[in-house]
């Protein structure tokens, strides 16, 4: 192992290999609670280095994980005492903007928010936002095809990704960065990358999709009495706002009131005491009309009795307001530690009955202390949910592993709608994937990492 590291220290570097107790001092999740287990953190300034890196890996039969932004929520970058991490955090550039062709290429290690940022001089818009947009990384939104607030109208990360390179387990590099819109020849290898985790092969570079900014947005929220009025809403909003609707967010009573009303975190948009709080957006190009019809559209709800209440939002700083409520992610954790997270997709229309078993179930095994918090990409299918049953204990997780996911099965519902399936999700993967889907996984696995070194224990056992 000392000979590994030698030799994987002369191609990085000085800046790019950290060893001994300086690993131990690198947080392994976002919160910053846990620290690296690692034997060693590499951080390769090139895919060059990269792939010189694995192919020392590979001979060596040496696991690594990769490691972006550290925000996933499912265990998916955890390392151990035996593995080496890789750490994409020198390699963080925007590397060409086209204007006309409405593409980015950037670095894998490259923040979302700085390609927002970058393209934005150009009036053009990366559609993928979620509220980890500071930390989370382009590699590691790609690795989990991950979704955020958008997806309604501009799909998941896969949808707004036109090429990638990757390195694969034994350092060969895979160099696909595709940047037309319409390329059919023959396999689309981009896809191999996109939502494995990295179990198949470490992105380093990708070619993003991107769009003309909107000259306006507008922003509101609207408070509801029954899950009836929540779907009311939707279907009134498709109609009048067509593709222009940019986000459907929904939050339960139980969420809104504990960050938003009882927090002092917050400024209510609303006042609390309705059964559910919808945040709206949409986007569009004639910012004056575009602002009197969404004025209108939301003015309709409340006259035909869809919703109980509504407010617009008035400037950016009050839109802003608005969404701090829906991914204040890190005040919902400090209010239910400790709880288990979900991310769950199924029909819309089935969620209402979902959500009052799961409250019952859980109430049922441990009593009314216990807290159900429920809210989500609604528009999308796309539910996050959090459960602290009480007492606390693993056993305790476990069982509400259960209650959440088994009643998706008849569903046709997904364990995972964005954030992948990791290590936290892998024994229920059978609920939403068939036998034969999961050898084909296996069979694909096998096929680009021979000796299991990529990601080990990650989504497949």
């Amino acid at each position: 192992m000392t000979d590994l590291i030698a030799n994987i220290a002369a191609i990085v570097g000085p800046k790019g290999l950290i060893t001994g107790e300086d690993v131990s001092l690198r947080a392994a999740d976002w919160l910053g609670t846990t620290t690296c287990k690692a034997k060693a953190v590499v951080r390769p300034a090139s895919t060059d280095e990269l792939s010189q890196v694995m192919k020392l890996c590979h001979a060596a039969a040496q696991s690594v994980v990769p490691a972006g932004g550290l925000t996933g929520l499912v265990h998916g970058s955890d390392a151990g005492p035996d593995d080496i991490q890789i750490s994409f955090e020198r390699m963080r550039a925007v590397l060409a903007i086209d204007p006309v062709g409405r593409t980015v290429t950037v670095e894998a290690g490259c923040p979302i928010q700085a390609v927002h940022e970058a393209v934005a001089e150009h009036g053009l818009t990366f559609a993928v936002d979620w509220g980890a947009r500071g930390s989370a990384t382009v590699g590691g939104g790609i690795s989990t095809n991950a979704g955020g607030n958008r997806v309604i109208r501009y799909g998941m990360m896969r949808d707004n990704v036109l090429g990638v390179e990757a390195v694969l387990a034994d350092g060969t590099v895979i160099s696909s960065l595709n940047t037309l819109l319409k390329n059919n020849s023959a396999y689309d290898l981009k896809q191999f990358f996109i939502g494995s985790e990295g179990t198949l092969g470490l992105v380093t570079r990708a070619v993003l999709k991107l769009y003309p900014t909107p000259s306006g947005e507008a922003t509101g929220m609207l408070a509801l009495d029954s899950y009836d009025e929540v779907l009311r809403l939707f279907a009134h909003l498709g109609k009048r706002l067509g593709s222009g609707l940019t986000s459907f967010e929904v939050m339960w009573r139980d969420h809104y009131e504990l960050i938003a009303v009882n927090s002092g975190r917050h400024t209510p948009p609303l006042p609390g005491g309705h059964a559910f709080y919808a945040i709206v957006e949409a986007s569009g190009v004639d910012p004056e009309r575009d602002a009197d019809h969404f004025a209108t559209v939301l003015g309709e709800a409340l006259e035909q009795g869809i919703a109980a209440d509504a407010v617009i939002a008035a400037s950016k700083a009050q839109a802003a307001g608005i969404w701090k409520v829906r991914e204040d992610i890190e005040g919902l954790f400090m209010a239910t530690a400790p709880s288990a997270t979900f991310d769950v997709s199924l029909p819309i229309v089935a969620m209402d009955e979902y959500v009052r078993g799961l409250r019952a179930a859980v109430t049922e095994r441990w009593g009314a202390d216990s807290k159900v918090i429920v809210f989500g990409h609604l528009g999308d299918g796309n539910l996050h949910i959090v459960v602290g049953p009480r007492p606390w204990s693993e056993e305790a997780r476990h069982q509400v592993e259960e209650l959440v996911y088994t009643p998706l099965k008849p569903l046709s519902g997904s364990i995972s709608a964005e954030h992948g399936i990791g290590l936290e999700k892998r024994a229920w993967l059978g609920i939403s994937r068939s036998p034969e889907e999961i050898a084909l996984m296996r069979t694909v696995k096998a096929a680009l990492d021979p000796k299991g070194i990529l990601n080990p224990g990650k989504v497949l056992a």
